[in-house]
């Protein structure tokens, strides 16, 4: 009986498991457990918004580590007699929402983009439409009380689509439709079964990032100093930024992003780094003056900058056009096919039920239970939009109050666009939005009348909106794949949101007086607020802000992230035998080590490395296990930044400086202290 139990799949294996009501999923300690992970997903967050701006998805961690939590404390309150209710699905999914929605906020916050890109340290590495009016000092009480007026009206502009999207149209949501696999298998007895094995191996390999942070720690006694700085590939490539900094953070990121986004960074380093750099370099004092500062834009750098903001604006405009497009077709395919298989809509408005299987009938019976009135979405975007026109107007004076309407005019059209997108490939483009946002407005306003932070202000309305859209339409499709209610679903995402429009603010707050972020040479370059910086001053001033000869680069550059998006869609239509599609670079990847450099992408080639040997040894255990490995990596290398940061507060500094020179330099040194004896 036990071994039939456990061979059930779907619904099937759920048929005599109780559905607890809506008010029930939501529990005091699954909120407790959320805002726990949630303090620790932020600071992974904050971390790699700090140093790559790579974040990868985070639902199968969070999902997996809220069941490895929650499981430890119940079987403790479970032998004392005190555990009243069972740990259900539904309330890990519950745990699982709340944890993405808060550190989503932690990306979509601009702390490591628009709001820092603000800050006249950043302002300072611009030459230009550097004035009061087009900078604001930072501080917790305005960033908080911007992040809740502009994060909850997503979740309301999105919300009456819901059934369209997920009963009507079937959108997979691969990230959501994962999380849910997982969940629902963690909650069978075969799935429990593994997943105590992969706790074990997420809980060893959290000790062991941990502890390595700490042992790394003692050898960072200066600057440069420590294994971060280690030449791996000699000093030479060190100087142009090649080498292995021994980061467990970005080993466990490669070994959950796909392969050609690692290569694509690799690849993007050498072109640059080791080829177009070290050529424009030799035109110092020819194309920019030598005298310049080296984190002047009108220099070396403003072709760094510029190079990546053409490529990744290249390819944010073709996804955004061939997302509107692909949007429109399936639109427009989906009117005209008629699928019996799938619910239709009776002369009253409700959902029926035909010729449906066993696991879609009882998903979707408890999808249309506990609805949320679409009057009340309608009227709470509606309420939010007011508030958040008067307050943003107030919080930013360059940002008129018509400026802040049309945004939320034009962003329900894109939140719904973006969700769709969403849904067909997993790829949520608030970013590129935000950018073209950026443009727009910062345009429209004008340099001299505070155009810089318009643009980067407007960013943050419509990014919010469209980030926290696709989330949303996310978790429901989770929560219709494990019975989770919609009125569960929805306010769980309102208490993450909240969760993060507080935590996000004041972890970067941490970071911010512990270290030096946006220091391109330091630990945390935050490389994304230049370059948000650096695509205001192009909507505001033009093409004049630009170096010699960047304009061109930039147009050679825009011009090959287009081709190469359409070749690869190309031969994703086109061609099906050798797959060659596969290995199309994507130019997102290649153009962000424009800027910052290719150490992380090594970390992160050596975490594909580690698991595609893994697949070849055993794929079915890298599978399994590879998941829990690389969120462990993250999590205890991450977590370490909490106490580092912590010294650095209380002035204790690194009792050993690890540092390489070369020989000659050495010689130098040497005879240098023998003379000073």
């Amino acid at each position: 009986m036990r071994e039939e139990e456990e061979n059930l799949k779907g619904e099937e294996a759920f048929k005599n498991t109780y559905v607890p009501k809506w008010t029930n999923q939501i529990t005091v300690r699954s909120v407790a457990t959320s805002f726990v992970l949630s303090i620790v997903f932020n600071f992974i967050v904050c971390k790699l918004n700090f140093t790559t701006g790579i974040i990868p998805s985070l639902n199968v961690a969070a999902g997996l580590l809220g069941f490895a939590v929650i499981k430890a404390y119940t079987a403790l309150l479970n032998k004392c007699g005190l555990l009243k209710q069972p740990f259900t699905r539904q309330e890990n999914t519950v745990i699982q929402t709340c944890i993405v929605a808060s550190s989503g906020i932690a990306f979509s916050s601009g702390t490591g983009s628009y709001l820092l890109a603000m800050s006249p340290y950043i302002s300072s590495q611009v030459s230009e439409g550097n004035i009061p009016v087009n900078t604001k000092i930072l501080s917790l009480g305005w960033m908080i009380g911007f992040l809740f007026v502009v994060s909850f009206v997503g979740l309301f502009s999105i919300m009456p689509l819901r059934k369209l999207m997920v009963l009507k149209y079937k959108l997979t949501y691969p990230s959501g439709t994962a999380t849910a696999l997982l969940l629902n298998s963690l909650h069978t007895p075969k799935g429990a079964k593994l997943a105590k094995k992969q706790v074990a191996i997420l809980f060893k390999s959290f000790c062991g990032s941990f502890s390595f942070g700490f042992f790394q720690w003692f050898f960072n006694g200066g600057d440069g100093c420590g294994f971060s700085s280690f030449p791996t590939f000699g000093l030479q490539a060190f100087k142009q930024k090649f080498y292995f900094d021994f980061s467990c953070t970005y080993v466990g990121v490669g070994m959950i992003c796909p392969y050609i986004i690692n290569i694509s960074l690799l690849l993007g380093s050498i072109i640059s780094w080791g080829i177009m750099w070290p050529l424009i370099e030799r035109k110092k004092g020819v194309w920019y003056s030598a005298d310049l500062r080296p984190t002047s834009l009108s220099g070396i750098q403003g072709y760094r900058v510029f190079g990546a903001i053409a490529m990744m604006l290249g390819d944010g405009l073709y996804h955004c056009l061939s997302m509107l497009l692909q949007v429109a077709y399936n639109l427009k395919l989906q009117y005209t096919k008629k699928n019996q298989m799938s619910p239709s809509v009776n002369p009253e408005g409700e959902y029926q039920i035909t010729d449906v299987d066993y696991d879609e009938a009882r998903r979707t019976e408890y999808f249309l239970r506990d609805q949320i009135p679409n009057w009340v979405a309608c009227a709470g975007y509606v309420v939010l939009a007011i508030i958040s026109i008067v307050t943003v107007s107030h919080i930013f004076p360059p940002v008129k109050w018509y400026h802040v309407l049309v945004a939320y005019l034009i962003a329900p059209v894109l939140a719904f666009c973006n969700a769709y997108g969403c849904g067909l490939t997993d790829w949520s483009l608030a970013s590129n939005y935000g950018k073209i946002a950026i443009i727009i407005f910062s345009s429209w306003v004008g340099l001299p009348n505070g155009g810089l932070i318009a643009g980067l202000a407007s960013c943050g309305v419509m990014m919010s909106i469209v980030a926290t859209a696709s989330d949303l339409m996310q978790d429901f499709k989770t929560g219709y794949l494990t019975l989770a209610s919609p009125r569960s679903m929805f306010l769980s995402q309102v208490i993450g949101t909240a969760m993060g429009c507080v935590m996000s603010p004041l972890i970067f707050w941490f970071f911010y007086k512990a270290y030096t972020i946006g220091d391109p040479l330091g630990s945390y370059p935050a490389p994304y607020a230049l370059v948000y910086r650096g695509i205001a001053l192009l909507g505001a001033k033009g093409f004049s802000s630009l170096p010699k000869h960047c304009l061109t680069l930039a147009i050679i550059l825009f011009c090959t992230s287009v081709l190469i998006n359409i070749i690869h869609d190309l031969l994703v239509r086109y061609e099906t035998k050798y797959k060659i599609h596969r290995f199309i670079p994507n130019p997102m990847a290649l153009a962000i080590p424009f800027y910052i450099g290719g150490y992380f992408a090594i970390d992160m080639c050596i975490g594909s490395l580690i698991l595609f040997i893994w697949e070849k040894k055993n794929k079915q255990k890298a599978k399994d296990f590879a998941p829990a490995l690389a969120s462990g990596l993250i999590c205890g290398d991450s977590l370490w930044s909490v106490p580092a940061a912590i010294l650095s507060l209380a002035g204790a500094q690194s009792p050993i400086c690890m540092k390489f020179l070369s020989a000659a330099v050495n010689t130098k040194v040497d005879t240098f202290l023998a003379g000073g004896e």
